[in-house]
């Protein structure tokens, strides 16, 4: 096995300047740089990660949280992280909390004993912000609220509700119905305050709503890793849009509009389809998100896209940044004591809506 004397010698350098230029550290001047990478060429000589990470003090190793990978959302947002890390040389370690036993404490406890070098938290947590605002580690939080002196990244979902507000207005909807996640979220600090960003589109869309005179109303569709669930109660919501049409003496839904995620719309288009509901004639749908749902769904469906690549690179930044951060204090930690660390930043990535064929042209 080729080792580093062998490229020190065929280079006709020290065995400490090829581990300059192998781990990074230290000048080597751009000649001395060269003959180096050139003898471990010739030799076919292929670095000790492992060593090279123990040198370091890394592992090159980054937990990934989330929720489950049964959503597309989040099938989606790990596939273009894991490509954002892999150009950085981070591999990295995914937790779905809901479709394992284990959570993110086991993480967590990893990340203190320096068995990963940061996580990236993208998944419901009941612990208080001062559970992690002590950790003192490299963390990111993605669509979370973990606590002040953590980065986060999220969508700019105020805008999203925007968009699908202006979008019902434009065509005409009197009655729309919005599918998501448990209500509960909406409050779960109290005081109206909220650690689920994500929710601010419902909130939004409703004040638009209530401004525009759209009647709507707001249908649970339970947890985000319950995909089966969501078809009940897509399927359950047609039941009781039909029932009310033939009590109302009309074949006509008096529901004329559905807001929910990709899943929630692809089955929505399903249930009208089988039922004889003409999409978008009498009822649109919209979808929220715009993962690879969107062109599946028997119909290519109105949807706000949230912006993956954009959201998985400063995802990827901001971790990179916290670990060369802990690297540079050398003590492990990502900031200071309790009085001095400053508050993180928040990143937000605007979204866009496409037009598709679930819902009718501007009046």
């Amino acid at each position: 096995m080729v080792g580093m004397r062998d490229v020190a010698k065929r280079a006709g350098v020290s065995v400490s300047t090829v581990s300059l230029v192998v781990n990074a550290t230290g000048y080597v001047s751009d000649e001395m740089r060269e003959r180096v990478e050139q003898a471990m060429r010739e030799l076919d000589y292929i670095p000790n990660e492992l060593a090279r990470n123990l040198y370091r003090g890394r592992t090159g190793m980054v937990g990934i949280i989330v929720p489950t990978l049964r959503h597309p959302f989040f099938a989606t947002l790990v596939s273009a992280l894991q490509g954002r890390l892999s150009q950085r040389n981070l591999q990295t370690l995914l937790c779905a909390t809901d479709d394992a036993d284990t959570g993110e404490a086991e993480y967590v406890a990893r990340l203190r004993r320096h068995m990963m070098d940061g996580i990236i938290m993208a998944a419901h947590t009941e612990h208080p912000a001062e559970y992690w605002d002590s950790i003192r580690r490299p963390i990111v939080a993605f669509d979370r609220v973990l606590g002040d002196t953590i980065a986060a990244v999220r969508s700019d979902h105020e805008q999203g509700g925007q968009l699908i507000a202006r979008q019902l207005l434009d065509t005409g909807s009197r009655h729309a119905v919005l599918v998501g996640g448990p209500r509960k979220q909406f409050d779960d600090r109290g005081d109206g305050a909220t650690t689920f960003p994500t929710i601010r589109y419902f909130k939004t869309l409703e004040q638009q709503c209530d401004a525009a005179g759209i009647r709507h109303e707001y249908v649970e569709s339970g947890a985000v890793s319950d995909v089966a669930g969501c078809t009940r109660v897509v399927h359950a919501l047609f039941d009781r849009i039909e029932s009310d049409a033939r009590s109302g003496g009309s074949t006509m839904p008096s529901v004329d509009a559905i807001v929910g995620s990709d899943v929630v719309a692809a089955c929505a288009v399903r249930e009208a389809l089988s039922r004889g509901i003409r999409v978008p004639q009498d009822l649109q749908i919209i979808a929220y998100d715009g993962t690879y749902l969107a062109d599946c769904a028997g119909r290519k469906l109105t949807v706000v896209k949230q912006d993956f690549d954009t959201l998985a690179e400063q995802l990827a930044g901001h971790i990179v940044d916290a670990i060369n951060l802990a690297g540079d204090r050398g003590d492990g930690s990502d900031g200071g004591d309790d009085n001095t660390a400053k508050p993180a930043d928040i990143d937000i990535v605007p979204v866009s809506l496409r037009i598709g064929d679930t819902t009718r042209s501007a009046a």
